[in-house]
């Protein structure tokens, strides 16, 4: 009967791998997305794994943005091992590591909840309701939201080490003395902070089905009795939760912030977002990777009013299915959703007041709540279902059809994480008035050099975030690109001023201003972006441009060795370390090298320069060509070539050239002028 059973188990976890690994087979290759950019492909110390140690001291190695260095080494570490398999920044190795810990929390929930069930009294049928409970989440639509985000492996890997030491807890009661449960938690708590939550929810657990097994009522007259010995059981947990609560605190840096600014809006929004997440439970069909949710500034508003009610609801249902040994699952599940939000929907105002990735832990109790409601119901009429084929034939017609519906669910959820673009552009319907997401939609579209799309959304995106940073930064960067250097700069300034310590908007600026051969001034604000962020790799970058150009030698060759302290396999900050600064052709040389590194229209048009300098007219030809791969409307690029073409007497080519350059940028003095030269030589 034993080896039956273990069969039967084995089967069903396979069936549950099978098929989730079946649903999710086209999210791999899925592009990092969102702060992936930060935390992942501008974050330095995840590309070389001897850094391991850096990620525990403290916050700094978590994330190249200031704002955003909260302590989750772990998940630094993560990201280092997956970069050093992938030999550099494949999405699929990140996604795989990230599925493959998926998979194993799928297994353990089947086991927990099995656990669980048992714990009513064993059925035959607990097995089966385990396995529907684990399938379930596995293939819930909103959890796609997790999965696809690589950044977002703090909820996924945080929530594993806790349902992990659930299952030490319950498969293991004769070693519990020893708190060997507590070592995942210890990991999770270095994943992301709502691990803490394990402390609570194994309080619920122990008074639920232990201390009170027996209890029909929670306010009976044992109550205090039960209360002390539940809280004394869990006592070393609350300990190592909250001293690692504040390990995580004390560790965070001094310019990391939530993001959201009054408390109290914050807290009165929060029960209707209760509300919101367990509709989306049921109905997964408003799914946005950045919501437009505002807080609610009224205490009376109506869907505030609205949010407290739900919430008395949920804690009625708490009480009231308690009092039911065959129903107290689903009391310990809505606790686990009420219990597991308090981190992000309470007293610490966020940025965003609701977030889909929110939903992944919290989502563990409702599984379980529905799926032992369900079961409850089918064990009060076992009989007469099985006596009915039509009960049997419609109770299977709906199972289908809701986990179909939520397997396609997820299967479209990958495809609108297949790219920047059908991201963001998902957003905007979803979210329209979300400033960021129409800014970050129209960053897909100045990628493709559709100027006048991008600038129509990042106007929409003024309209709801006037005072963004970013968005200010990035406008700078498309009038730029657009030829209007003049409102670009206006752009750039604004963005620092909206921000100061937005560490990008220097950034973009000193490159702006290095572009236009302001070195001094380019040096000023990439050294206020290094301020910001030490080891933001495209402005230690920047910088030894801009210490190259200023002959700067001594400073450009302490910031590449402090760089390759980091990043010893950094081919750009290679280059100018071993570089001969006496070679009389080193200028070329290195904008050959560094152009092919990092390939920019810019990098071209500079090497193309150089060519022309040294009467290597053809070459300086095809790197302007390759800058207009890259910027297809460059005028600067096309007057080169008009530049080349003339000084090899190739007139019409050259007409041709400085033609297309004043279709740009019809005031271009430059232009004009090596224009009447070919004309006057052609005659």
């Amino acid at each position: 009967m034993k080896t039956n059973s273990k069969f039967i188990n084995v089967l069903l976890v396979l069936v549950i791998l099978g098929l989730v690994s079946i649903i999710y087979s086209n999210h791999f290759n899925n592009p990092f997305a969102f702060d992936d950019v930060h935390t992942i492909e501008n974050n330095i110390y995840i590309k070389n794994i001897s850094n391991y140690k850096l990620f525990f001291k403290d916050a700094n190695t978590f994330s190249s943005n200031p704002n955003n260095q909260t302590y989750r080494p772990l998940v630094s570490l993560s990201f280092a091992i997956d970069y050093h398999l992938a030999k550099g920044l494949n999405p699929f190795y990140f996604h795989l590591s990230m599925f493959l810990m998926f998979l194993l929390q799928l297994v353990l929930m089947f086991y927990v909840v099995k656990k669980i069930l048992d714990n009513k009294g064993y059925h035959k049928l607990n097995i089966y309701f385990a396995f529907f409970t684990s399938l379930f989440y596995g293939l819930h639509s909103a959890n796609a939201e997790t999965i696809n985000y690589i950044s977002s492996r703090s909820d996924s890997y945080s929530t594993f080490f806790v349902i992990f030491g659930f299952f030490i807890y319950l498969y293991f009661p004769k070693i519990r003395k020893f708190q060997i449960f507590l070592i995942p938690i210890i990991l999770g708590m270095l994943c992301k902070e709502q691990a803490v939550m394990f402390a609570p929810l194994l309080f619920v657990y122990i008074l639920f089905f232990e201390e009170m097994k027996n209890e029909s009522k929670i306010f009976s007259k044992n109550i205090f009795t039960a209360l002390k010995k539940s809280f004394i059981k869990i006592l070393p947990s609350l300990i190592v939760c909250l001293s690692l609560a504040y390990l995580s605190i004390k560790m965070q840096t001094e310019s990391f912030t939530p993001g959201g600014n009054s408390v109290y809006h914050y807290l009165i929004t929060q029960p209707w977002v209760y509300l919101r997440y367990f509709i989306a439970f049921f109905l997964p069909l408003n799914l946005s990777a950045d919501t437009d949710w505002q807080v609610f500034t009224n205490f009376f508003d109506e869907r505030a009013i609205i949010g407290y009610v739900f919430i008395v609801f949920l804690i009625i249902c708490i009480f009231k299915t308690f009092r039911n040994k065959q129903t107290r699952a689903i009391s310990f599940g809505l606790s686990w959703f009420l219990l597991s939000l308090l981190p992000t929907s309470s007293i610490i105002p966020l940025s965003e007041v609701t977030n889909d990735h929110r939903m992944f832990f919290p989502f563990v109790g409702l599984c379980l709540a529905v799926i032992s409601a369900i079961r409850y119901v089918f064990m009060k009429y076992e009989a007469k279902i099985f006596n009915s084929l039509f009960l049997k034939m419609f109770i299977l017609v709906f199972t289908v059809s809701v986990f179909s519906a939520n397997a396609y669910g997820v299967r479209q959820r990958n495809k609108v994480w297949s790219s920047d673009e059908s991201l963001w552009y998902d957003v905007t319907i979803k979210s329209p008035k979300n400033g960021r997401g129409l800014m970050n939609y129209g960053l897909t579209q100045m990628r493709k050099a559709n100027y006048e799309t991008a600038l129509d959304y990042f106007n929409r995106a003024l309209i709801y975030t006037p005072y963004y940073s970013y968005l200010h930064t990035n406008l700078g960067v498309l009038h730029n690109a657009m030829g209007n250097k003049q409102i670009a700069e206006e752009y750039f300034v604004n963005g620092i001023n909206y921000g100061e310590d937005i560490y990008v908007s220097h950034y973009y600026y000193s490159k702006f201003l290095f572009e236009n051969n302001r070195f001094q001034e380019a040096l000023l604000e990439a050294e206020k972006t290094r301020k910001l962020s030490p080891y933001y790799l495209q402005n230690n970058h920047l910088l030894y441009d801009i210490y190259f150009e200023l002959n700067k030698i001594d400073e450009l060759l302490i910031l590449v060795n402090k760089t390759l302290d980091i990043y010893p396999g950094d081919e750009y900050s290679l280059v100018y370390k071993n570089f001969d600064y006496s070679q009389s052709l080193t200028k070329l040389q290195l904008a050959e090298q560094t152009a092919n590194l990092e390939p920019s229209a810019e990098k071209y048009l500079n090497l193309s320069l150089e060519y022309y300098n040294l009467g290597e007219f053809y070459k300086c030809i095809e790197a302007c060509y390759k800058s207009l791969e890259l910027k297809p409307d460059y005028a600067l690029a096309y007057n080169n070539i008009c530049s080349a073409y003339n000084a090899l007497g190739e007139w019409d080519k050259a007409i041709e050239a400085c033609e297309k350059a004043l279709q740009i940028d019809a005031n271009f003095t430059l232009a004009n002028n090596n224009l009447k030269l070919a004309f006057e030589n052609k005659k």
